[in-house]
């Protein structure tokens, strides 16, 4: 199938491609382990081939290299940014890798040696000070007290411009280490998406805390005496299993960071009813009151209003910090608050679209690149000359629907939409956000993850599918439906690049009776998460 979509390619290479992919899909959990492990023989390697070693079993017996004794403090100088968002540094004979968070390339550090791992060539360090900083270094960014200790953030001394810069080549690296694809089949990778907010942007905090000496086999049974001081309320530090104490989050948005004091101060005042700690969740809600005087658009606001408290959600004070904060716009003024519930009920407005969802569920938690972000995907549902096919695109489905941000947001473009998802939870949210959006052409239903494609209603050829599935991606038996339906086309959107990669080389290489495959159109990334180093992802395919 790959030599009919690229004619250089020869047969038994196609034979050996294939068989990568499957042993990558086997053996590769595209997680943050092996996206570092990859990176640091990578660097092993340039450095073995700049010394003129070429040959890998001369170098595998090279004497095993000297490590200094853990907790010694050591000077590095960072080579590059690895795509986990730390710096990597090449021991002094470049035989052994130091991963230097909080760096980037350029920057000559003073790093604490905290865990030696001499089977993989590294050792992880704690960052304690710049001592000559690199060119892509500017301390003067950093927006927060707690960064180069909390594991929250890595990149807030880049300019936005080298961290979008930066996250284009995770996505590239993604796909040329983890797909197992030849080049000629994967398409440029296009300039990362920006968010228009790059601090306050956070729609959702999880800070958490625990309660010492209530954890662990061996402990006494039976009351414990409530603890004297409150413990650290916050995220852990880098490279600890500890939680250090966060009394404010600039990424947060400033009702959620309002909400986290409020907390923090609940959680003081009632410390004897946490007995061995807790997650505290800080959600944004929207309210959007119409004006008077709105004019025309006022029935719409007040349609949107309404939308905005389902009649089942709970509203009792105690399910928020308490924090409001009003926003006044032309036509309407905004409420927002901080839901502190995790079956408390959340909205969201994305444009003028409503959503309500369970506040501990799963939405997008940057609102201000939603926007953006939807309108792009809009933008992609239809190939160009839609309207001259002979038998065009007009039927959308959404699997991994979640509450329907991408099914209702879509819904106006086509004739007919559904949205599935294994979530019961998620669909009642999606039917709600369905009706309070006035879309009588949007179905969803929820399906079991084995039989998800059994009962769709549209023809393949006529359908696009939207998929966005969790970090772990799509599961092999999800792949082998897709394939068997053959939708015309598909947008793949991942919170994993690196497990997109994988998953989108098993529709390259089509299913095993070699009757569907796929071509990617494009691959674009989208930083949902400024300042730190995760990257979203974005593939269009067709079917070939």
């Amino acid at each position: 199938m790959m030599q009919n979509q690229n004619s250089q390619a020869k047969p038994d290479a196609d034979a050996k491609k294939h068989k990568k992919v499957k042993k990558e899909r086997a053996n590769k959990g595209s997680g943050f382990d092996e996206v570092l492990q990859i990176d640091i023989d990578q660097l092993l390697k340039k450095s073995r081939l700049e010394k003129g070693i070429y040959d890998e079993e001369a170098d595998a017996a090279t004497p095993a290299p000297t490590l200094p004794e853990l907790f010694t403090e050591i000077k590095l100088k960072v080579s590059q940014l690895s795509s986990t968002g730390d710096g990597l540094a090449l021991s002094e004979n470049a035989d052994h890798v130091y991963v230097v968070p909080f760096s980037v390339p350029g920057d000559e550090v003073l790093a604490k040696v905290a865990k030696h791992f001499p089977s993989l060539s590294y050792s992880l360090t704690d960052f304690l000070k710049v001592i000559e900083p690199g060119p892509l270094r500017n301390d003067s960014l950093v927006g927060c007290r707690y960064f180069a200790k909390c594991s929250g953030c890595q990149l807030q001394m880049m300019r936005y411009e080298d961290q979008l810069a930066h996250k284009k080549r995770i996505v590239e690296k993604a796909y040329a280490n983890f797909s197992g694809l030849i080049p000629e089949v994967i398409p440029t990778i296009d300039e990362t998406f920006p968010s228009p907010l790059q601090y306050g942007y956070r729609t959702k905090l999880t800070p958490h805390f625990s309660i010492p000496g209530t954890g662990g086999r061996g402990k006494k049974k039976g009351p414990r005496e409530p603890p004297k001081e409150v413990p650290p309320i916050g995220y852990t530090v880098k490279n600890r299993r500890m939680d250090m104490d966060i009394e404010d989050c600039p990424l947060g948005t400033d009702i959620v960071r309002r909400g986290l004091k409020s907390e923090r101060k609940r959680v003081a005042d009632n410390l004897n009813k946490f007995p061995k700690g807790a997650t505290l969740l800080l959600r944004e809600s929207t309210t959007r009151i119409p004006k008077e005087d709105s004019g025309p658009d006022q029935q719409t606001n007040e349609k949107q209003s309404e939308a905005t408290v389902p009649a089942s959600s709970p509203s009792s004070p105690a399910k928020d910090s308490g924090d409001v904060i009003r926003i006044e716009h032309d036509s309407y003024i905004e409420e927002k608050r901080c839901v502190t519930d995790n079956n408390a009920i959340s909205v969201e407005y994305v444009d003028d679209y409503v959503f309500t969802n369970k506040a501990g569920a799963f939405f997008q938690n940057n609102n201000s690149i939603l926007s953006g972000f939807t309108e792009y995907i809009r933008q992609q549902a239809i190939p160009k000359n839609n309207d001259k096919d002979p038998k065009p695109i007009k039927y959308l489905l959404d699997a991994y629907s979640g509450s329907g941000l991408f099914t209702i947001t879509l819904s106006p473009l086509f004739k007919s939409s559904l949205g599935v998802d294994v979530s019961g939870d998620s669909i009642v949210s999606a039917r709600d956000n369905a009706r309070a959006n006035n879309l009588p052409n949007t179905g969803f239903a929820a399906a079991d993850a084995a039989t998800l494609f059994k009962d769709v209603p549209y023809p393949p050829d006529q359908t696009l599918l939207v998929i966005d599935p969790p970090r772990k991606g799509c599961s092999e038996d999800f792949l082998k439906q897709l394939l068997s339906f053959g939708p015309r086309r598909i947008i793949y959107v991942s919170c994993n690049v690196h497990t997109q990669a994988r998953d989108v080389a098993v529709m390259v290489q089509g299913d095993s009776k070699g009757k569907v495959c796929y071509g990617i159109e494009s691959i674009r990334g989208f930083d949902f998460f400024p300042q730190t180093g995760h990257v979203e992802g974005v593939a269009i395919l067709n079917k070939l």
